[in-house]
């Protein structure tokens, strides 16, 4: 079965930012609870389709499938649940990993996270000077929640 293990980290300075161009990305929810959530993205002129399961310490399960950009679109549209998440995705390699750091637009902005895959969850990584804190185990950063409750509306951060 496809794994996803990854380490989520909030972003400090703007010292990545002259590291990569950003890419847009798009996407909504079909399904989104504490066992399985569905996804719909467009990255550029691509869609994806991609379900996830369960989050174990930093692991899940996770199925994705490129599909038309006219069927993405209309999911988006029709299916998803508002508001969107709207993004600019850079990707940067880092001590042979690859980061993807993600700046947050709409009712996410002011948010920026990186995210790192590994390939087992006991990993060790070098941390880039641009990251601050990890936020792993904080299910308020999964993006199926930012969805639900976007960062502009918390009280707190």
């Amino acid at each position: 079965m496809p794994a996803e293990i990854e380490r989520k980290f909030l972003v400090k300075g703007d010292a990545w930012r002259s590291l990569a161009t950003g890419v847009a990305y798009r996407q909504g929810y079909i399904a989104s609870t504490a066992e399985r959530t569905v996804r719909v993205r467009v990255v550029g002129e691509q869609g994806y389709l991609t379900i996830k399961g369960a989050t174990i310490g930093i692991s899940r399960a996770e199925f994705e499938y490129p599909i038309p950009l006219d069927d993405a679109l209309e999911l988006l549209k029709t299916l998803c649940d508002p508001p969107l998440i709207q993004k600019q995705r850079y990707k940067i390699e880092y001590a042979g990993l690859l980061w993807e750091v993600d700046e947050f637009e709409g009712d996410n902005q002011g948010l920026i996270i990186a995210e790192v895959e590994l390939t087992d969850a006991k990993q060790t990584i070098a941390l880039p000077d641009w990251i601050d804190c990890e936020v792993s185990d904080d299910p308020r950063y999964f993006n199926a929640n930012l969805a639900k409750h976007p960062f502009s509306l918390w009280k707190e951060f």
